[in-house]
This record gives C-alpha cells, sequence and structure tokens, in this order.
C-alpha cells in the first residue's frame, strides 16, 4: 500500500496504518519506561475489548513464556473480569475511545472495591477511564477516522511491551529501525496471486501461535474485508477442522512452525484443497510474504504484513474500507 496511488489514499485506514512507521520512530520511550516503576505487583492482569486486548495482551505473555518473566500475567475481556478476584493484580485496561462500557464497569468496580493499581490505555484525553484509573497513559498515535483500529492497537501493545521488557532487564529495540521495518512491510507489493485467492474465498481461516498476531488479523479480516475468518490456534488446522473445509476456501498460515510445515501442505493445501499462504521470516512450502526478522518485535511486523495484504483484498473487493454497515468504532459505550 501507499499514498501515491488514489485506490490507497483515499482510504482513512490506509492512512492511519502508513502512520504507525512515524509513531514508532518518535515514541517516548523513556515515558513509558518510567510506569515500570509504579507496578508493584508480581500479577498483571490485561483487559479491553477486541482490538484492545487481543495483540496487546497476548503478545506481551506469549513474550513473557520465551524469557520468563518474572510476573504472571493472564487475560480476559471485562465482562468476565467481573468475576474475577484481582485484588493483588496490577491491571491495565485498554480502550482506544476511553469509553468502552466493558471496560468502564469493571473499572468503577475495582475502584469501588478500593483498588489502587489500575493502568488506563487510552487514545482520547478527557475520557472516563483515563481520568478514572490510578495511573493513566494517553496515546500519542493520535485520532483514528477508520472503524477498524490500527495504529492505536500498535501503540498499546508497545506500551506494555516496552514496560515489561525494562522490569525484566531486556533490552530495549531500536525504535527507529522498527519504525523503518514497519514501514517496509507496509509498503510490500502483496503478490496478485496471494490477493486474488483470499479475494475469491468463501471462509479465510489463519493459522498461527497464539501470540495475538493471527487472532487479531482474523478480526481485522471481518472489519477490512467483511470475509468471514476463524483463528485457528497453533496445529488446530490439522486436528479436525479440516474435515469441513474446502477448495472454496483459504488459509493464511503466520510464521509456520517448522515441524509442522509440510503435514500442513500436505493435508490443507494437497488433501482440501484449500489454498494456502503464508507470512514468514523466510521461505516455505507456501507462497509467502516475505518479512525482515526483527527478532523479538518481529511480531509487529507479521501484524503489519497482514494488514497489507488485507487492504489489498478489501479494494479488490471494492469495500469501503473506513465504513462498516454494522460495526461501530465503539462497540458499547459508557
Amino acid at each position: 500500500m501507499n499514498l501515491t496511488d488514489s485506490k490507497y489514499s483515499r482510504y482513512s485506514i490506509v492512512k492511519e496504518m502508513l502512520e504507525t512507521a512515524s509513531m514508532i520512530e518518535k515514541l517516548d520511550v523513556k515515558k513509558i519506561e518510567a510506569y515500570a516503576g509504579k507496578i508493584k505487583t508480581k500479577k498483571i492482569f490485561f483487559t479491553g475489548e477486541g482490538s484492545s486486548r487481543i495483540f496487546p495482551a497476548k503478545n506481551t505473555m506469549y513474550k513473557a513464556k520465551i524469557h520468563n518473566y518474572k510476573e504472571y500475567f493472564s487475560t480476559e475481556n471485562s465482562t468476565q473480569a467481573l468475576e474475577y478476584d484481582l485484588k493483588d493484580s496490577t491491571v491495565f485496561i485498554a480502550s482506544n475511545s476511553g469509553r468502552t462500557k466493558e471496560a468502564g464497569r469493571l473499572l468503577r468496580k475495582l475502584k469501588k472495591e478500593g483498588h489502587k493499581a489500575i493502568f488506563g490505555v487510552v487514545a482520547n484525553a478527557g475520557t472516563p477511564i483515563l481520568e478514572e484509573a490510578d495511573f493513566g497513559y494517553l496515546l500519542s498515535c493520535g485520532k483514528e477516522e477508520a472503524v477498524a483500529a490500527t495504529k492505536s492497537v500498535l501503540e498499546q501493545a508497545l506500551f506494555y511491551d516496552l514496560i515489561f521488557r525494562k522490569t525484566n532487564n531486556l533490552k530495549l529495540p531500536d525504535m527507529k529501525k522498527l519504525g523503518t521495518q514497519v514501514k517496509e512491510v507496509l509498503e510490500m507489493k502483496i503478490p496478485e496471486e496471494i490477493t486474488g485467492q483470499l479475494a475469491a474465498a468463501g471462509m479465510i481461516y489463519f493459522a498461527g501461535r497464539n501470540d495475538g498476531v493471527t487472532e487479531e488479523i482474523t478480526l481485522k479480516t471481518n472489519e477490512i474485508t467483511r470475509k468471514k475468518s476463524d483463528f485457528l490456534e497453533g496445529t488446530y488446522a490439522l486436528h479436525g477442522i479440516e474435515e469441513v473445509m474446502d477448495k472454496k476456501d483459504a488459509m493464511v498460515v503466520i510464521n509456520p512452525f517448522k515441524e509442522e510445515e509440510d503435514k500442513f501442505c500436505e493435508l490443507i493445501e494437497k488433501g482440501v484443497g484449500c489454498k494456502t499462504c503464508a507470512i514468514a521470516t523466510r521461505d516455505t512450502c507456501f507462497k509467502t510474504v516475505k518479512i525482515p526478522n526483527a527478532g523479538d518485535f518481529t511480531t509487529y511486523l507479521e501484524l503489519a504484513a497482514g494488514w497489507n495484504i488485507l487492504i489489498d483484498v478489501g479494494i479488490k473487493l471494492g469495500i469501503n474500507m473506513d465504513k462498516t454497515v454494522r460495526a461501530r468504532k465503539i462497540g458499547n459505550v459508557i
């Protein structure tokens, strides 16, 4: 995608995706690091609705397991969290709007119970979640016009990522380099063969790790392309669901497990006839959108590649990607 071609530049969602790169480069890392000193518990709970929770929370939780973080992390939607005992947890509530009803209801319940360690992570100033939380972080990315959240999701994820890398004494990324890599991936030309197969599919399956990337792209597929989609965690695609797949479907595998890649080719692409492509830092047995390897931060490039693919699919289908029929910018308002 790019802003020199009118088929892209007329959409706010494209502009907002491309703004992500400069947002990363300009991010005030020291300001974010300062929040690490406010965390006094080992238990960390992430909540929010939809995109404000999926990638930001699960990206951090995935890295915590890889690097054996000292904290214990968990996540759930805000309404189910009403049933949980969170008194010994630091609670992060992410809400792009700052006015999400479910998140606000949980925040007020916790405050009523005397909770003193609630972080509000929002994109809009003067909103209830930002003002009522014990600690607030106002995202620097600015307002989004498109219904589908993009740049805000990535900044929410970086906020968590940088804080807990700091508390665990891990090296922080070169933000300028990461921003450049994100821009490179967003501006990559997606092969027409991949775009065409996904646009023609009745159902698009996404397979990958439970690190928030694949699940978030699955959600964006609904919002951007209006295609039905499903997230198949890990190797779930090899354990029963292939029974209902057919040749009209397509699958995107993100960062395929080397140990199971051949089996995916054998059972899904060849056996079912489900047209399959991949996003990866290496060549795979599938048609592959190849991205740079950014180490721990490759997940951000995988997400950017997914966005890029979906934009081309949406354009091919002639969809107004800024405006949805039923989905709203704020799903449920305080």
